[in-house]
């Protein structure tokens, strides 16, 4: 009898299946699947293929029919069709089963739909790597683009020395000669904005090829340098190529590492960076003194072409939207020529669609400025960009105070340069690491605050309004700055009694001033830096190119006026009165320390209404 029912039940399901709609869509569906779409990604165990919920987000079949399990209190799950009232009920295991292979509702599309969920397992989203490079291919890519990063420090540092050799080859006085460093700093702080928003569009690797073309070039011409109107113009040129390598090397390393491990590869980056401004004062006074100073820019020329080399065989494109995780087929300006030569390795594949490249318009290279409207940002900017003027004007009178005070040669002024140049590398060290631990610490003061467990981290592009991530940042600027008013005020007294000079070891004294003088400074851009980062959470970009303009013009202007100034009124007087401006812009951070906070929740709060304003009229 049971098998005669039995019997019955499968004909009525038979005749359902070809007399209904439901019944047809049954069949094609069968037809489909058989029919072998994605058959070969059918793997022993459904329940651990990924899937995508309706918010995106990656999930597995498992996890989703678990969460359908959870729906219910029934052991088993009843057929709803009510075409077919004779269905028996369905085991949880054998109906989830039978979901995950041929259910809509968990997403898997209809042979008429573009979407194919049965993707293979061993590249689904779920499991791919955030890059395929190894960890000694991403090392090998950072210290190629360390490289190149260094030619924006090197070609400003090793040119300091040479100062006087340049004014009396081309028979112009040391202050029209320091208008060389104006015009550079100029360019410095106006290409990062125009090279970075082209890199965004285009990537990295053509940028890099590009800017390096421009460098190039400037050298060339530098290298002959008949008169000083050929060295202004061409020195400009020379900063336009070389001062987005830095930003573009950045970009590089948020293309290829994640953020757990990218602090290391970061630091490296910059040690790289900051090493550069340590030794090529060195360089270029032993270039100066022994081959004149056109030497330089011949040496340059060379290092640089070497760059380029490495960069055009070795470098790939890493921009994600281009090479996503490094598995796709690059062509073209993206491919390096080693993959030309050499078999390209297994993972690589075709792009599934085209490349979108981000539109450039006229707001691309606009939409930083408009962070200089909001007042905690614009004090930041304008307190930080004054400590670096003044480090600035420190460093480019150097050649000419420490010759006419020591009467040092050009290979020794070169050497005078490395206790400011290893300030700058303690100065960022040292104050990076108490910005952690003092991060570290205001974030367990707010978990304890707001009963968070132990593992919660503030997350960096959404700061809760109510953590002060002002006096996280910022807590050892008053200590830091007022150590920079000392050293500097006192700087200059110790350059200016030729009693006190004549001494053969007092020079020791201005150049310990010096290393405080670049340590402190650079330990307040850290801060800086760091904190226009937080404020502006999403435009790390356009936060880097604003604060480097900002920075480089203001030193344009001090630089330009530095040797007339210290010709005028002398070492003692001018370094005093830089010392007394310090003094004078250090309400700009108190008043940055007790109203930022609340400037900064007003702002979120504007964004944020403005956000669901917008999401209610879409």
């Amino acid at each position: 009898m049971e098998q005669h029912e039995g019997g019955r039940v499968t004909e009525r399901h038979i005749h359902r299946r070809f007399s209904t709609i439901e019944g047809w869509r049954e069949v094609a569906n069968n037809l489909y699947y058989a029919a072998g779409h994605g058959l070969i990604n059918l793997s022993t165990y459904p329940d651990l293929d990924s899937i995508h919920d309706d918010n995106g987000e990656t999930i597995t079949r498992q996890a989703s029919g678990t969460a359908h399990d959870e729906s219910t209190n029934d052991s088993t799950i009843q057929q709803t069709d009510s075409e077919d009232p004779f269905a028996d009920p369905v085991p949880v295991e054998d109906r989830r089963r039978t979901q995950n292979l041929f259910s809509n509702s968990l997403g898997i599309g209809n042979a008429g739909e573009n979407q194919d969920t049965f993707k293979d397992t061993k590249t689904s989203p779920a499991e791919e790597p955030y890059h395929v490079f190894t960890s000694r291919q991403r090392w090998f890519v950072v210290i190629i683009i360390g490289a190149a990063g260094l030619f924006s420090g090197l070609s400003s540092n090793i040119y300091f020395p040479a100062l006087d050799a340049i004014a009396q080859d081309l028979n112009v006085s040391i202050q029209t000669v320091s208008l060389t460093i104006t015009s550079y700093l100029v360019i410095q702080g106006i290409s990062p904005v125009i090279w970075g928003s082209f890199a965004d569009a285009l990537g990295r690797r053509p940028i890099y090829l590009a800017s390096f073309a421009v460098y190039i070039t400037a050298n060339v011409v530098l290298s002959f340098s008949p008169n000083f109107t050929i060295l202004i113009i061409f020195r400009g040129l020379q900063a336009a190529g070389s001062a987005s390598t830095v930003s573009i090397g950045n970009g590089v390393i948020q293309d290829i590492t994640q953020p757990a491990e990218r602090g290391s590869y970061i630091s490296f980056y910059q040690a790289i960076r900051n090493f550069s401004i340590a030794v090529g004062p060195v360089l270029g006074g032993a270039l100066s003194n022994s081959l004149g100073f056109r030497s330089i820019f011949v040496f340059l020329l060379i290092i640089s072409s070497i760059t380029l080399g490495f960069i055009l065989v070795f470098l790939p494109e890493t921009m994600r939207n281009i090479a996503g995780n490094g598995s796709l087929r690059l062509k073209g300006i993206y491919r390096p020529l080693i993959r030309i030569f050499r078999k390209e390795p297994d993972y690589m594949r075709d792009p599934e669609y085209a490349v979108q490249r981000k539109k450039i318009s006229i707001s691309t290279f606009t939409d930083p400025l408009r962070l200089l409207g909001q007042k905690d940002i614009l004090l930041n900017l304008v307190f930080g960009g004054i400590i670096y003027t003044i480090w600035s004007m420190v460093t480019s009178t150097t050649t000419s105070i420490f010759k006419s005070a020591f009467g040092l040669d050009e290979l020794l002024v070169g050497l005078a340069f490395l206790p400011n140049g290893l300030g700058t590398i303690v100065g960022s060290a040292v104050i990076g690491k108490l910005m952690n631990k003092d991060f570290a610490a205001a974030e367990v003061t707010y978990r304890a605050q707001h009963n968070l467990p132990p593992e919660y981290k503030i997350p960096s592009k959404a700061i809760p309004t109510d953590f002060n991530i002002e006096h996280a940042r910022l807590k050892h600027l008053s200590w830091v700055t007022l150590l920079f008013t000392l050293a500097t005020g006192i700087y200059g007294f110790t350059v200016s009694s030729s009693s006190l000079t004549s001494k053969p070891v007092w020079v020791i004294v201005p150049l310990l001033l010096q290393f405080f003088i670049a340590a402190t400074s650079n330990a307040v851009f850290a801060m800086n830096q760091t904190m226009v980062s937080d404020l502006c959470p999403g435009k790390g970009a356009s936060s880097t190119a604003i604060n480097n303009l900002v920075r480089c013009g203001l030193a344009a202007v001090g630089v330009a006026f530095a040797e007339t100034m210290v010709t005028a009124l002398g070492p003692a007087t001018s370094f005093l009165l830089l010392a007394l401006i310090v003094v004078a812009c250090t309400p700009m951070a108190v008043v940055n320390w007790f109203y930022g906070p609340g400037w900064r929740r007003q702002r979120m709060k504007k964004q944020a209404a403005k956000a669901g304003g917008d999401t209610e009229k879409a």
